[in-house]
């Protein structure tokens, strides 16, 4: 989950759906209530820790800052060497993503139908927004860690993608976490931490209650966000007024993508199909074992 919220389109709730920890992540972060509270000032920590599923929520969150932390490193440099390949793994991923979680609904009807086509346009939308500029207030990085890290946790939103809408993705997830700023990455987990806590309340509540029509709906998200993963693109760089680049540190920013589709069939176009195609698998792979898994325990 932490390697898939480092990179832009791909969201690590879709990892936490397609291997069964969704709703068991949602539940743990919810306990974090006046309960809990009440067991600590009590001293019965053995009960708060079974309460709150601590050893899960730890295991997962050190797992999530080992992938993020790593993988922030090796994702610069593949995005910068490897760019149409890495695109095309993970949309095989993602377009697994759509089947295996699309196939946990048990029923169909008008509904769960609508949910999807909503979730699928919003994510398509999503996709389109111009992204704002890079601002390190305060106030306005605890924005980004609330609304980050609460699309961080729901399939088919990428966390990282958001914050390049809000302008903040290379301060956060690359300058910040290659250089330990503290001072950037501070507000953005307190933003982060109020956030997710707010939303895990509501969305538990709804996939109870509604639970065909939430799975239909981030499958939705899921589907919609293909559009940004799409491997062969060529970049829209910013500009201003009169037309010119605008940049960053002698660079120029990239605000958007103009998809396209290759026209011959050349080494480089076979090999992103088959990285495409090894993505796809592994995710069925990951199903299969997560199958077996549940049928043993």
């Amino acid at each position: 989950m932490g390697a898939a919220n480092v990179i832009p389109g791909v969201s690590g709730g879709t990892v936490a759906l397609i291997t069964g920890i969704f709703e068991r992540i949602i539940n743990a972060i919810k306990s974090f209530d006046t309960h809990a509270l009440k067991l600590l000032f009590k001293g019965r920590f053995k009960e708060l820790f079974k309460y709150v599923d601590l050893y899960f929520i730890l295991s997962l969150g050190f797992g999530m800052l080992i992938g993020i932390v790593s993988f922030a490193r090796i994702l610069k440099f593949l995005f910068d060497s490897y760019p149409v390949y890495i695109w095309a793994f993970f949309f095989g991923l993602i377009l697994a993503s759509v089947y295996y979680v699309g196939k946990t609904i048990s029923k169909w009807s008008l509904s769960v139908a609508v949910t999807f086509i909503i979730g699928a346009a919003i994510a398509v939308m999503v996709s389109f927004l111009t992204p704002a500029t890079q601002n390190d207030s305060f106030v306005y990085l605890l924005i980004c860690g609330a609304v980050a890290v609460s699309s961080m946790i729901l399939p088919g939103l990428s966390g990282s993608f958001v914050l390049v809408l809000m302008g903040n993705y290379e301060l956060v997830m690359i300058d910040a976490v290659n250089h330990a700023d503290f001072a950037v990455l501070l507000p953005v987990v307190i933003g982060g931490v109020a956030g997710i806590l707010v939303l895990s309340h509501g969305l538990s509540w709804v996939y109870k209650k509604y639970e065909n029509q939430t799975v239909a709906l981030l499958t939705g998200f899921i589907l919609g966000s293909l559009s940004i993963l799409w491997p062969w693109k060529n970049e829209i760089y910013r500009v201003d007024s009169m037309g010119e680049f605008v940049l960053k540190e002698g660079a120029k920013i990239v605000q958007g993508y103009d998809l396209f589709v290759p026209n011959a069939l050349t080494l480089e176009v076979g090999f992103a199909i088959f990285l495409g195609i090894t993505g796809y698998l592994l995710i069925a792979l990951m199903e299969r074992i997560a199958k077996a898994k549940s049928k043993t325990e």
